[in-house]
């Protein structure tokens, strides 16, 4: 199960980098939140439109389809960054020293290989939908109003893509890691243990009363 990590920073050229992919995955991890207050606000309109003037919103499951890859794509490289998918804690936590970050870096390899094949496949994808020629640049569209369907196949390769991103730059830093024998490497997300986590939450929560 995904449990609490740490990522370290300093001064070079992969911590560099690091915040500055960081920075960009928060954007997009913002804008997947703010989809996500869109639906509320669709539902309530639709419900409201509905039961006081007789007429819900026109498309609303249009509008759906179209909002729903931002929630579920925009996020994914934020939390790869901060540790926050699932995985196998129990098992990675027993690991020490090049063991552990040999292992963490076939399995960000194995992940980064994967993802590069889903660029490539959700592209072509959206490529089949996007066209110049046509009507709002799309041969497919939405049932009920005709939305074009291509922005929301755009936003799966453009999320994979910056998670990619991510992950090769954790393929860098735990083979950096691995090579130089580093405890605590910096750019890669650290799995703390019970005793460290009820330590930051308690300080970060004293910081908040003061």
């Amino acid at each position: 199960m995904a449990g609490a990590a740490s990522v370290l920073a300093d001064d070079s050229l992969l911590s560099r980098a690091d915040r500055a992919l960081y920075r960009a995955e928060r954007s997009l991890a913002l804008l997947s939140g703010l989809a996500v207050f869109s639906l509320m606000v669709l539902a309530v309109v639709s419900v409201g439109g509905r039961n006081f003037f007789g007429q819900p919103l026109r498309g609303y499951v249009d509008w759906i389809e179209q909002v729903m890859p931002l929630i579920a794509f925009m996020g994914v490289a934020y939390a790869q960054r901060d540790g926050g998918h699932i995985r196998m804690d129990i098992v990675v936590g027993m690991l020490r020293g090049r063991v552990l970050w040999l292992v963490e870096l076939l399995t960000t390899l194995a992940v980064l290989v994967l993802m590069l094949l889903m660029v490539w496949g959700s592209w072509a994808h959206f490529d089949r939908s996007f066209d110049w020629n046509a009507p709002l640049w799309s041969r497919d569209s939405s049932i009920d109003i005709g939305l074009p369907i291509w922005p929301a196949k755009l936003l799966a390769p453009v999320a994979f893509a910056v998670l990619s991103l991510r992950l090769a730059l954790q393929v860098w830093g735990f083979g950096r890691a691995l090579v130089t024998g580093a405890e605590r490497p910096v750019a890669v997300p650290l799995v703390e243990d019970a005793a460290t986590q009820a330590a930051r939450e308690a300080a970060h929560v004293g910081a908040r009363e003061q």
